[in-house]
């Protein structure tokens, strides 16, 4: 290991060279890091390896170094030594994204947010404060367990607070509780001046903030664009009084949960294609912020035919009255006209494993559900697994053309990949109650939301997989040149779904740029933003806010 002087001493556990009774010398430790420290892991380090990829294996990067920081002035230590030294650098914190965005081959310096986990209540912002490299499990738990509150944050367990709340956070709560940012009060940023000076900032949601656009950005904007999130501070809009337990939300007592599935061998296109039109028009019928039904949040996973199966979780907010009902009126109307048999999930879903147990609902405390559903995901301790996304968000039911396209594409026999599939998931309820402009997070008029994803282990799949994927996602949105554009049926994309195929004018051949798929109109805004915090571009990859101009 190295640090910020290059060298670290080296002690033996007995006297220096001492041999054991065998005559085995005992291999020296590594000297621990001083508490300032700035921890430095370079290519001949045994740790390297693990340090420069991220959870998604297609991507590995070749740093010149890795910081590992554990403090804001260790932070801006980094940045500093980078600028200085001309270095592109790049930040990670849970290691989630699902693009190159950190690991390219251009990047020399990657700071390592994984230290910086603490998750507390900071009386003297009257606000929680939690650290971008908090997992997203260690922070509902830690919440939670102590105050009894949480904020409305994403469901895998493993996910990094940095990137997901910076791009705006969905989670199995939104209907009820909104986005993550929607109760974002403040964030700490370290930043670069033009001059090369790089500075500590600190933004809130106040009005009266000269710094509230910085905050602003970071309610939606993504990760990477205006410099190094080190910490975010939460309370909900309206909450008064000094008592943590009410500055955020709690979540439900209990929840009910429930998986079940229907058989390939049982699905015919009309039974496929009225399975997805009723999950859709359910969302769209009950996309208003005061429905009952907000208490309703689900996934459908549409799995390949090489699956077996395509399957559904259901979560709801047990505590609210006629709960079961909810529940049983959800499954109901999803099904109906479907002539196939429900049973239970059996096969993988997405990023999901089997849930055999859930195919009668399940009452559970909310924090083992969350802790159940957010472990159960195979894919976030597989060291081999590579992997591809698409995004889209939707205002309406499908079109006809569209549910063709599902069905044909799910069904081709040139691609045996059971892990192939797309995941519809519900939005609006609280989350539509905010404005487009009141957050960069705009996609506020969306009923649900979709994920194409598909793994791959053996390096030779990677083309078929990744050709796959850009043809379903060309034929579905052929109408609109390949793309999602936002109309009155579809809303752009996710920018925590990234996808770098929407900047190539092969795969996106619409009029609309992959800036406004993610950001609408909110776009030139985060551009300013962009000119004065980061005017230099240091903090940069294929998809970031542009300076304005270029």
């Amino acid at each position: 290991m190295t640090h910020g002087t290059g060298r670290v001493g080296r002690r033996g556990v007995l006297a220096a060279g001492a041999a054991l009774g065998g005559g085995m010398l005992l291999p020296a430790p590594r000297a621990a890091a001083a508490p300032d420290e700035l921890v430095t892991v370079t290519p001949g380090d045994a740790r390297y390896p693990d340090l420069v990829r991220g959870w998604n294996q297609r991507y590995v990067g070749r740093p010149e170094a890795v910081h590992v920081v554990r403090s804001t002035a260790q932070v801006a230590t980094a940045v500093r030594q980078a600028v200085r030294a001309g270095k592109r650098i790049t930040v990670r914190s849970g290691g989630h994204c699902w693009e190159d965005f950190v690991f390219t081959p251009d990047v020399q310096v990657v700071v390592d947010m994984s230290a910086m986990r603490d998750v507390d209540f900071d009386s003297s912002m009257n606000a929680f404060v939690v650290q971008p490299g908090a997992q997203l499990l260690d922070v509902y738990e830690r919440l939670y367990r102590t105050w009894g509150v949480i904020v409305p944050a994403g469901m895998c367990f493993q996910v990094g607070a940095g990137g997901h709340v910076s791009g705006g956070g969905w989670g199995l709560l939104c209907r009820r509780l909104g986005l993550v940012v929607d109760h974002l009060y403040a964030v700490e940023v370290v930043v670069a001046g033009a001059d090369g000076k790089v500075r500590t900032v600190v933004a809130t949601r106040e009005d009266d903030d000269p710094h509230r656009e910085l905050w602003w950005a970071h309610t939606g904007g993504g990760g990477g664009n205006f410099g190094i999130v080190t910490r975010y501070w939460f309370r909900s809009p309206g909450a008064s009084g000094t008592d943590p337990a009410r500055l955020l939300p709690a979540p439900p007592p209990e929840v009910l949960v429930s998986a079940v599935s229907w058989n390939w061998s049982e699905l015919d296109e009309r039974s496929f294609a009225r399975l997805v039109r009723n999950y859709a028009d359910w969302h769209v019928r009950h996309a208003a912020p005061d429905d009952p039904a907000t208490a309703v949040c689900s996934m459908l996973s549409l799995n390949h035919v090489s699956n077996g199966a395509v399957g559904l979780i259901t979560h709801v907010d047990a505590s609210v009255p006629g709960a079961a009902r909810l529940h049983d009126e959800f499954l109901t109307e999803v099904s109906e006209g479907v002539n196939a048999t429900r049973g239970p999930v059996t096969t993988r879903m997405g990023e999901l494993t089997a849930l055999p147990d859930l195919v009668t609902p399940r009452r559970l405390p909310w924090l083992q559900a969350a802790r159940y559903l957010g472990t159960a995901n195979p894919t976030t301790n597989d060291p081999t697994q590579k992997s591809d996304f698409k995004s889209a968000y939707m205002k309406a039911g499908f079109p006809e053309r569209q549910l063709s396209a599902l069905y044909r594409h799910l069904t081709r026999e040139d691609v045996g990949n059971p892990t192939g599939s797309v995941m519809l998931s519900s939005f609006a309820g609280q989350v539509s109650a905010v404005a487009q402009d009141a957050t960069a997070s705009a996609h506020r008029d969306a009923a649900y939301k979709l994920a194409w994803m598909i793994w791959w282990d053996d390096p030779a799949d990677e083309k078929d997989c990744v050709r796959w994927l850009r043809e379903f996602y060309a034929d579905m949105y052929a109408d609109t040149g390949g793309v999602p554009v936002p109309n009155e049926v579809t809303d752009g994309c996710y920018v925590n779904y990234p996808d770098a195929d929407l900047s190539s004018p092969e795969h996106n051949r619409s009029d609309t740029p992959w800036h406004d798929l993610y950001y609408k109109g909110n776009y030139r805004r985060l551009q300013r933003v962009k000119q004065t915090y980061d005017p230099g571009n240091v903090f940069r990859h294929r998809q970031s806010v542009r300076l304005p101009g270029s």
